[in-house]
């Protein structure tokens, strides 16, 4: 759990400041759950700069609350918690600095979202809140003020948590936190997980992640983890002590992520990706007649494939439906094996490609829709789908046909602009994992699936 706080003050000589305002968003790596936001009398005067900065001035906090009038609800809201703020070594000083000055050692660990940027977001000109999040297309309001700063902080925040792929924020928070009896029962792992899409992380005592899955229901999978008496279950039901998850709003970028962080963090208990998973490919050439042909065939180590399948009997029944979507010849695409015309023509649902009654000019142009459709071989373009919640987006950004990454949005603009989207977006390994999976997602039928080409 984290209490991600901004603070306003009075300015002056170090350490004989006062605050004037503070907003604390407390935040469970999800969604905000408690918050509390005040202004502050600081018993003593605001540096004229300050009131230039914040619009806070003495007038206005006249009749506001003294420190010593907030302090239980400020230690309320942020027990049990890691404080996070943009530049922590201020605002926790502030704090103790108030608290110190009521007698009360105001003990919390801290996590800096300037240093995470650093790390996280490397190459930034500036790691200012204001700039920092203008470059990366979060909106922020009321800026030097404490609920503008704090919430937009919880945004990057956010954004943070999705961009580090070792798992580093997540595993410091559990050795601080770690849960005291490894027998506590399993069942307690589970009560805080959604029924929701995404990818799950079982930790151990030492805070390290020794498993990652991805389910359509998270709870629910992690629920048959721990009754099962698999002998890997039974060894997992003994080292876990705490569970994390990730909502994905939807099943690619929960397969996407799943991918690289198994591939990253190689957890003890996941078996290695198997290299058949993806066994055949669609290939296309063109005969002696010039009619391009369709066939489905083993991968092969060079050669472009159209897109890629887990068997042969999964690319057959790709192209049965091919046939019909793209009025294609049964013959030309191998699933009519014949020197005459294929059945269809026989019935007449084919042109006639099969007995060269349609000219391979007309035919090789349905055939390339249909590649054109499936292959995204040197292509640039955007897959957007389903959000975490109403209102956002999901986005994943294919250059010149190779993965660059994934990432969230809710604002129109961000997608549109390249440059803003590339900051915002968590970059991924183009293996030839993500590209099977991208291909095999983009297949499936997906009301909410959109694609943008630029």
């Amino acid at each position: 759990m984290y209490a991600i706080l901004d603070i306003e003050s009075t300015g002056g000589k170090y350490n004989e400041e006062g605050i004037t305002e503070i907003a604390i968003y407390k935040f469970d790596g999800h969604e905000i759950v408690d918050q509390f936001i005040s202004l502050v009398n600081p018993e003593r005067k605001i540096q004229s700069f300050v009131v230039g900065l914040t619009g806070i001035n003495n007038e206005m906090l006249h009749h506001a609350p003294k420190f010593y009038e907030v302090a239980k609800r400020i230690i309320e809201v942020t027990e049990g918690c890691i404080v996070v703020a943009h530049n922590a070594k201020f605002d926790y000083r502030m704090l103790r600095l108030e608290f110190d000055r009521l007698g009360y050692d105001f003990d919390r660990k801290t996590l800096c979202t300037v240093k995470l940027s650093k790390k996280l977001l490397p190459g930034f000109e500036s790691y200012s809140l204001g700039k920092l999040v203008r470059k990366l297309g979060i909106p922020i309001t009321d800026r030097h003020r404490a609920s503008g700063d704090a919430l937009a902080t919880v945004k990057l925040f956010k954004l943070l948590l999705e961009k580090d792929a070792d798992k580093e924020i997540i595993s410091s928070n559990l050795k601080l936190n770690t849960i005291s009896s490894v027998d506590q029962k399993l069942i307690r792992l589970i009560d805080n997980l959604p029924n929701s899409v995404g990818v799950y992380y079982f930790s151990d005592g030492d805070g390290q992640i020794i498993y990652v899955g991805k389910s359509k229901d998270i709870k629910k999978r992690a629920n048959q983890h721990f009754t099962s008496d698999a002998p890997k279950s039974r060894e997992i039901q003994e080292h876990v002590v705490s569970v994390d998850f990730e909502k994905t709003g939807n099943e690619l970028l929960a397969l996407l992520k799943e991918n690289q962080s198994i591939k990253k963090l190689k957890p003890k208990f996941n078996s290695a990706l198997k290299k058949d998973l993806f066994t055949h490919g669609l290939y296309v050439y063109k005969d002696q007649s010039g009619y391009l042909n369709l066939t489905i065939s083993k991968l092969k180590e060079e050669g472009n494939y159209i897109t890629s399948f887990t068997n042969y009997q999964q690319g057959k029944a790709f192209l049965e439906r091919a046939v019909e979507n793209f009025e294609l010849c049964q013959k030309l695409t191998g699933l009519h094996k014949t020197k005459g015309a294929c059945f269809n023509y026989t019935i007449k649902q084919c042109h006639g490609a099969c007995v060269k009654e349609e000219t391979p000019e007309s035919y090789n142009e349905r055939v390339k829709q249909l590649v054109d459709f499936y292959d995204y071989h040197n292509k640039n373009m955007i897959i957007q789908d389903r959000g975490r919640h109403p209102g956002e987006k999901s986005v994943v950004l294919i250059e010149n046909g190779e993965l660059s990454g994934a990432g969230y949005t809710e604002l129109n603009f961000q997608i549109e602009n390249i440059s803003i989207l590339r900051n915002i977006i968590n970059p991924m390994q183009n293996d030839r994992d993500a590209q099977h999976i991208i291909q095999s997602y983009l297949r499936k039928s997906n009301k909410n699936l959109k694609i943008i080409n630029y």
